[in-house]
């Protein structure tokens, strides 16, 4: 069962779905505003956050775009409409439900949340195995070696892969990529960088590496598996 923080400003609300959460064996604890549930997020540390959108001090945009973890985020609103779904997966939000819901559409939605926190073993092995390997630059040929596994490149994909990998375990957003490695401003319908990576994990592929060692954060960027 899971640790599941809620951060919504409706008592009756917050009453009714612990009850239900804690009938499930979830660990549940409540937060009224974003400010509270930052708070909560450090201290808690929960496995998945159920967030209200429309909230005093502090809404759930906010929340999403001041939080410094990657904890798997489920939006809880009265408000449907395409705005608030689109901005609320763009900054990060794994799920969208609409009030009023019932709690047995809420526990199939989280199930399959919980089904992402647990990665599959032959996955998580192959990256394990990976990183744990050596890695060699050659910056003649942009070629780069795990292990006995050698990987050739292009020049942009290389230097992608390099800067990724000085900074494994960061979350890079495709901002900074886009400036610092194809030293241009990213435009809103510019894909060229998310070609270039798609490129290069399938190389990764190809030489029997996983493609996650190049990981894909929704709504922030890109990180190495540190």
């Amino acid at each position: 069962m899971s640790k599941i923080l809620l951060v919504d400003d409706d008592p009756l609300f917050r009453v009714w779905l612990t009850e239900a959460l804690k009938t499930q064996g979830h660990e549940v604890e409540c937060a009224i505003n974003g400010i509270e549930g930052l708070k909560r997020i450090r201290s808690f540390m929960p496995d998945i956050i159920m967030l209200d959108l429309v909230m005093p001090q502090m809404d759930g945009f906010s929340l999403l775009e001041a939080r410094d973890c990657m904890t798997p985020i489920m939006m809880l609103s009265a408000r449907d409409n395409e705005e608030d779904r689109i901005r609320s997966y763009e900054l990060g939000a794994d799920d969208f439900l609409t009030k009023p819901f019932s709690i047995k559409e809420l526990l199939v939605r989280l199930h399959a949340l919980e089904r992402r926190l647990s990665p599959r073993p032959m996955a998580q092995m192959a990256i394990e195995q990976a990183t744990a390997q050596p890695v060699k630059f050659d910056e003649a040929a942009y070629r780069i070696t795990i292990g006995k596994n050698a990987v050739e490149l292009t020049q942009t994909e290389f230097r992608l892969f390099k800067y990724l990998f000085e900074r494994k375990g960061q979350v890079i957003t495709k901002q900074e990529l886009q400036k610092s490695v194809l030293q241009k401003d990213l435009g809103r319908f510019d894909r060229n960088l998310d070609m270039h990576i798609s490129n290069t994990r399938r190389k990764l592929a190809n030489t029997r590496l996983p493609r996650t060692l190049i990981n894909t954060v929704r709504g922030q960027g890109y990180s190495f598996s540190a």
